[in-house]
């Protein structure tokens, strides 16, 4: 078994279809990994009592945070902070992957 969470996580969305799955949840993080087909988007959201952090692995996401919008591709880290919402949209006509930290976790 490898230590390499990411390695595990095998999706492949079809167009408009975002697959997601937990690589990591402990009592301080929840980390998940996002699959967008092409034109596939998270739609805006916020954690009011965490931060979030975007990894782009693989393509290249547009990301929204409040009215700013910005194009990463990977690798890229984007920093989403406690209140501030955002949101990812694949413009591209591949399959994008990031990987969303949450931290700590709500309740918590």
């Amino acid at each position: 078994m490898s230590l390499d969470r990411l390695s595990q996580f095998d999706a492949d969305p079809d167009a408009g279809e975002v697959i997601d799955g937990e690589l990591a949840v402990t009592d301080d993080v929840l980390v998940k990994a996002f699959a967008l087909g092409p034109d596939a988007r998270i739609e805006p959201h916020e954690h009011d009592g965490a931060t979030n952090v975007f990894h782009v692995v693989r393509g290249a996401v547009t990301v929204q945070q409040d009215d700013t919008a910005e194009t990463i591709a990977a690798p890229g880290v984007v920093l989403n902070e406690r209140g501030q919402a955002h949101g990812a949209h694949n413009h591209t006509d591949e399959v994008a992957v990031l990987t969303a930290s949450l931290c700590p976790l709500p309740g918590q």
